[in-house]
């Protein structure tokens, strides 16, 4: 090759990058106008092996609202914190029991870190912890790299998405109708979920059987709330069904089929979410779309069984209960490719439904996202950082700042905390020295009693690291 062809390629070859460098020159300028007060514009240190980025407290606080939001925070030596929040009603203790296990980590490390805490949680009673912590790591990871937590799990695949508007029961049709109907005209919600609860026919006679199930006439009473709901708001709007009481197999084949006719969503949690035979006999029955999940923890411990069976229509994960924003996301990437849609619950703070959102942005199968908190007033008002109102007109846009992209509103917050906080001291994120040592999972105890092989009684094995540490102590006598 000739000197003058080789310059011509080297000129062409600069020419490309400075081309490919002035294309990424506005998303660079984009992501650096938008950082927030958190997100550092350098990060950490990470030329360093190990990064100095370590965790140092996690502490939590209780907003009283329609539902108890139970948030944590999880602090770092340089500053960046993360938010995270417990299932709705349950605990901020369930992520401070895990405390020791985190405080002097890496929060960047987020697999390892997870994996540790998982063998502490199982369903119901601490999944909603573990997923907090989840959360909250994800935020600090987001704000570090100065990246928005959807670009963690992968691409954005849709910039707002379609908010489900849950609403309480009433037993008058018309009413529940008028209140749907309102909800749609002023607020612009397209999607409902009603709580239909047997007791709303139980002044009605012959209604409920001895277990305070609908019978058959009750059933035709129950349907008619459906219907009142059905004249108001017509027949295109998806309209889903939620708390049913404590149903049987038998009886939630005769609500789903009774239901038939009125073109349900889903009807949501008939029976318990881990009892898939039972949820796969009455989806196999029935025409009505059945859906379960947001007390389901992990894709191993509960949703596989549901999905690898096709035991339901939709799933209906939780980001705060159902292992946090990367367990759900491999939960919802599962169910994906056995045909099933996501629908995701939550009934939380806006730092659950920052969340949710970013989660729902990365999955293929996104239906739509739950908003439960449509009657508090002063629950946008609770954050900042993400544009306004969060839910828009049955929509909810996916923000693009570093992290989760909000930051608390400390004098709302402090304004509505709840009066029954026993986990923790009562305030606003105060100190939590009780949870500074392990209360679960065990301690180091030392050296313990047992028979060596000659079988003399001795004190020389360690139940912690499992070793033996001479000398061997006398034998008892």
């Amino acid at each position: 090759m000739s000197l003058r062809r080789t310059k011509a390629v080297s000129r062409r070859s600069m020419l490309k990058r400075a081309a490919a460098l002035s294309a990424f020159g506005p998303l660079f300028q984009a992501t650096k106008g938008e950082l927030s007060a958190q997100a550092r514009q350098d990060g950490p240190n990470r030329r360093s092996a190990p990064s100095a980025l370590k965790i140092t407290d996690i502490r939590g606080c209780t907003v009283a609202s329609n539902y108890d939001y139970p948030i944590i925070r999880i602090d770092t030596n340089q500053g960046v914190y993360g938010l995270g929040e417990v299932f709705c009603n349950d605990m901020v203790s369930q992520s401070l029991l895990l405390k020791p296990f985190l405080v002097g980590r890496d929060p960047l490390e987020i697999d390892s870190l997870l994996t540790t805490l998982r063998r502490f949680t199982t369903q119901g009673s601490s999944s909603g912890g573990f997923s907090a912590i989840d959360i909250a790591l994800h935020d600090i990871a987001g704000k570090v790299y100065g990246v928005p937590v959807w670009r963690l799990l992968g691409s954005k695949l849709r910039d707002r998405l379609i908010l489900y508007c849950d609403t309480t029961g009433v037993s008058d049709p018309k009413v529940y109708g008028a209140r749907l109907l309102r909800r749609m005209k002023e607020d612009g919600y397209r999607f409902f979920k009603m709580d239909l609860y047997s007791t709303l026919v139980a002044d009605k006679p012959n209604a409920l059987d001895d277990r305070g199930i609908c019978t058959p006439t009750g059933l035709k009473y129950l349907c008619d709330i459906i219907g009142g709901v059905r004249d108001a708001c017509g027949w295109q709007v998806p309209i889903a069904a939620d708390h049913f009481g404590a149903l049987t197999v038998n009886d939630a084949i005769r609500y789903a089929r009774a239901f038939e006719p009125y073109n349900l969503a889903w009807a949501e949690d008939m029976v318990s979410s881990l009892n898939w035979q039972g949820q796969k006999e009455i989806k196999e029955s029935t025409t009505t779309p059945i859906l379960c999940g947001e007390s389901v923890f992990g894709l191993s411990e509960g949703y596989k069984a549901l999905i690898d069976n096709q035991a339901v229509d939709l799933i209906h994960p939780d980001v705060t209960n159902s292992g946090g924003i990367l367990e759900v996301k491999r939960i919802c990437d599962h169910a994906a490719q056995a045909g099933i849609r996501a629908a995701i619950h939550n009934a939380n703070s806006p730092v659950g439904q920052i969340a949710s959102a970013h989660l729902c942005a990365t999955i293929t199968n996104f239906y739509v996202l739950e908003m439960h908190a449509v009657d508090i007033p002063w629950w946008q008002d609770m954050v900042t950082g993400v544009s306004k109102p969060i839910a828009d007109k049955g929509y909810q846009s996916v923000p693009d700042s570093p992290g989760l992209g909000v930051e608390l509103n400390e004098s709302v917050v402090k304004a509505h905390l709840s009066k029954l906080n026993y986990a923790v001291p009562d305030g606003y994120f105060e100190p939590t020295p009780m949870y500074d040592k392990p209360l679960i999972g065990g301690h180091p105890r030392g050296a313990y009693p047992h028979l060596d092989a000659e079988g003399r009684l001795v004190d020389d094995l360690d139940e912690h690291t499992g070793t033996y540490n001479p000398p061997v102590q006398p034998q008892r006598k």
